[in-house]
Parts: structure tokens; C-alpha cells; sequence
């Protein structure tokens, strides 16, 4: 674990690098996976089935048996945790709710939008290491309240084939129209271009490894809208003299078991607390049971000591953290000029895992820099937004004159005609 102290603003840049992987090594994999399944369909994704995961499939749909099954077999205690999670999630997004409001912009002429669910969503949920039965609540609930019309759902199977139980339960009870077994860049491809088993979707969501973020960022170019970009988790925290080294640890360590390309930053103005947040990792780590992979994640991870909360605002504003946590004595004061962050978790007793789970946020979320410029899946993000306008003859009368101005300045004379001609008719 390195401790890096009072870096010049200079150094930040180099500092706040992420763990990446030679982007033109993923293109060309990704391209190459894309078109074969564009081109075999189902036969292409059973193949990379058996290259990357291991496992030959017979077919890819899962079976209301096999939804049947995964909730008899979750223990009870598990079952009612994933239903407050879903409760929980769904009464935050649906508060997202839009309501159009009409708006005369001067008399007669009246503007609006109408919100209109996606149609068809693909959402990807990761298996891997870690199998993200959560993330299947994250993207079905706002979709299902957005009133998307066919939600899909894509994920990795076992060695055995199968998936595991708690995605397909958190599925069914979010809503999930349709759940395949398919995985990686394969899945990416089915849910742009559909098989014969898989339906083609208008946008796909999800977060995934590096390959399935250039999968997504491929297809996204000219093939089906994807929510953002999203690859290696990561977390960011600020704190001060006042927070609880065994809190930060954990919060560290609870981003560094995602896996080996994620990333854990702290940032303090206290040597006293870098040094006793070192100790504390060292400890709680050996309790971990994803403790191997967790260790190789803290190879990506830093501590860096500032001068004052202004620099440690300033060296997240510029990393623009996929989550960031604030455990100072005026948290308040923090909050209030963040301007690049995923989500937000403010105060010690509000650790990352609460956002991940079940507080009701969204945990789909922009990872490296993207949050700069992208938001974290909402309900927006299933939804488009239609404007509407309506203008009566007075108001073409008085809006007439400056569309034609307008139109004959752009050297478009079909515009401006397609006024006049009405404005003659008004006046005869």
C-alpha cells in the first residue's frame, strides 16, 4: 500500500491513474466475438459460452422451472432482504417520476414533453467472481416502474449451466420479462443484434468488466444506446483527523473485493489516521474470505496525504470518483462543492455497501472519469422524452415574422416558405 505525502498539484494526474488494459487488445477481441455473433446468432454465443466460461449450453433461455427452483433454494432470510432492497430501490426511483408541463412560450404557442418508456432494454448483469444479484434489482426496478416494454436480461451461467439462484429470484420479483445465459461480450452482442434465441433491445445497461465496456462502447457507436461507461469499480475517500480508521479500512477493502482492477483511494489530511487506516486493512484483510484477490486489488489502491480539505475537494473533483465517501468534522461543508461523483455517502455510519445494496440509490454508476460528464442509471435513463407544440393562427401571426428572418439568414427558403404560405392563408 502506497502512502504518497503532500504530492504537488502537478503529480495528481499521474496519481489518480486507473488499472487499464491495452484498449486496442479489447477492441480487437471485442470486434471479433461482435461479429460472429452477429453473423451465427445463437451458435456463436454457445461457442464463446464454452471458450470463456467453460460451459456448453443446450440453450440459453432459462426455464420457468429453473425460476421455480432458485427460490426454493435461497434461505429465507436472504429472500427478505432482497425484498426490502427492492422496496427500498423502487421508492427512490419512482419519485423520479416526470411530469410534463405545458408551457405557452408567448400566446398561441404552447410547447411540452411526454415521457415514454424505452421499449425494449437489455441489462447486463455480471457473474464472474462475484455474481451480482443486486444489480438485477439496480436496473429492473426503475425500468418496470419506466414501463419499458420487454426487459431482457443477460448473464453469465456456471460451469454447470446454471445461474445463481438469488438473479433469478431478484429477476422475477423486478419484473424481468425474458433471462438468458450468456455472458461477456457475447451477450453484448446478442441483446444489439438479437438471435434467434435473444431479442435485439433499443438500449443495454449494465457494468461489466473492461471487455464488456468496449463491447458497449463498440456497439454504442452506431448499433443500440448503452447507459454509460462502465468498467473496474472504484471507490474515493475523504477524511479527516476525526474519522474511524477500522470504518475507512473496511470501505477500502469492500471496493478492493470486486476484484483485481479495482481501485481504493483515501485521501486525508492526517498522517496519524493513513497510518493507523494501513494497520487496520492489514488486519481486517485476513478475515476476508475473497482475501487472495482482494490483496492483489490493493496493488491499484493509495493513500494520499493533503494539505487541507480545499485540496482533498480538489483531488476528487479532478478523479471524479465512481463513489466517493466523506467522514470529516464538517461533512457539510465537503459535500456542498463536490462536483464530479457517482453517488455520494456522507457521515461514518453510511458506508458504500448501503448504496450498493439497498438505501434505494442506484449503484450503476460512471467509473473511470465518466463522471465528469455522465450521471448514474435513474429512471431517466429508461425513459425518452418527446416534445410536443401546438400554435394557433394568432400565434403563427406573431411568431411568423421571426422564423422567416431566421430562415432567410440560414439561406433556407423552404423554411421560411413553409411559413409564409400559412401566413397568406391567415390573412385571406
Amino acid at each position: 500500500m502506497k502512502i504518497i505525502k503532500y504530492p504537488a498539484k502537478e503529480a495528481w494526474e499521474a496519481l489518480q491513474q486507473r488499472p487499464t488494459l491495452d484498449m486496442t487488445a479489447l477492441f480487437d477481441v471485442a470486434r471479433t466475438v461482435l461479429d460472429d455473433v452477429r453473423t451465427d446468432g445463437d451458435a456463436a454465443v454457445k461457442r464463446y459460452s464454452e471458450k470463456f466460461d467453460r460451459v456448453s449450453l443446450s440453450r440459453l433461455a432459462v426455464t420457468p422451472e429453473e425460476i421455480r427452483e432458485a427460490e426454493s433454494l435461497l434461505p429465507d432470510d436472504l429472500k427478505k432482504a432482497i425484498r426490502v432492497a427492492h422496496d427500498n430501490i423502487a421508492a427512490f426511483h419512482a419519485a423520479q417520476r416526470f411530469d410534463g408541463v405545458k408551457v405557452e412560450t408567448m400566446p398561441g404557442v404552447t410547447c411540452w414533453q411526454k415521457a415514454v418508456p424505452i421499449e425494449k432494454v437489455g441489462l447486463y448483469v455480471p457473474g464472474g467472481t462475484a455474481p451480482l444479484f443486486s444489480t438485477v434489482l439496480m436496473l429492473a426496478v426503475p425500468a418496470r416502474i419506466a414501463g419499458c416494454h420487454e426487459i431482457v436480461l443477460c448473464t453469465p451461467p456456471n460451469k454447470e449451466g446454471g445461474i445463481q439462484p438469488a438473479i433469478l429470484f431478484s429477476a422475477q420479483l423486478a419484473g424481468v420479462d425474458k433471462i438468458f445465459k450468456a455472458g461477456g461480450i457475447q451477450a453484448i452482442a446478442a441483446m444489439t443484434y438479437g438471435t434467434e434465441s435473444i431479442s435485439k433491445v433499443y438500449k443495454i445497461f449494465g457494468p461489466g468488466n473492461q471487455y464488456v465496456m468496449a463491447a458497449k462502447q463498440l456497439v454504442g457507436m452506431k448499433d443500440v444506446a448503452t447507459d454509460m461507461p462502465a468498467g473496474p469499480s472504484e471507490v474515493a475517500i475523504i477524511a479527516d483527523e476525526t474519522a474511524r480508521p477500522e470504518f475507512i479500512a473496511s470501505d477500502f477493502l469492500s471496493q478492493a473485493e470486486h476484484g483485481v482492477d479495482s481501485q481504493s483511494l483515501l485521501l486525508t489530511t492526517s498522517e496519524k489516521l493513513a497510518d493507523d487506516v494501513v494497520k487496520e486493512i492489514e488486519q481486517q484483510l485476513t478475515h476476508l474470505s475473497r482475501r487472495e484477490l482482494t490483496g492483489k486489488s490493493l496493488a491499484n489502491s493509495r493513500i494520499v496525504i493533503l494539505r487541507s480539505a480545499d485540496e482533498m475537494i480538489a483531488f476528487s473533483n479532478q478523479y471524479a470518483p465512481e463513489h466517493l465517501i466523506i467522514q470529516t468534522a464538517d461533512a457539510k461543508y465537503a459535500r456542498d462543492r463536490i462536483l464530479n461523483a457517482g453517488s455520494v455517502f456522507l457521515g461514518a455510519y453510511t458506508p458504500e455497501s448501503a448504496g450498493d445494496y439497498a438505501s434505494g440509490t442506484n449503484h450503476t454508476l460512471p467509473t473511470n472519469g465518466y463522471a465528469r460528464a455522465y450521471s448514474g442509471v435513474n429512471l431517466d435513463s429508461f425513459i425518452k422524452k418527446i416534445t410536443f407544440q401546438e400554435i394557433t393562427k394568432a400565434g403563427l401571426s406573431a411568431l411568423g415574422a421571426t422564423i422567416e428572418v431566421m430562415a432567410a439568414n440560414e439561406q433556407l427558403d423552404a423554411h421560411k416558405n413553409a411559413v409564409n404560405i400559412r401566413l397568406k392563408n391567415i390573412e385571406s
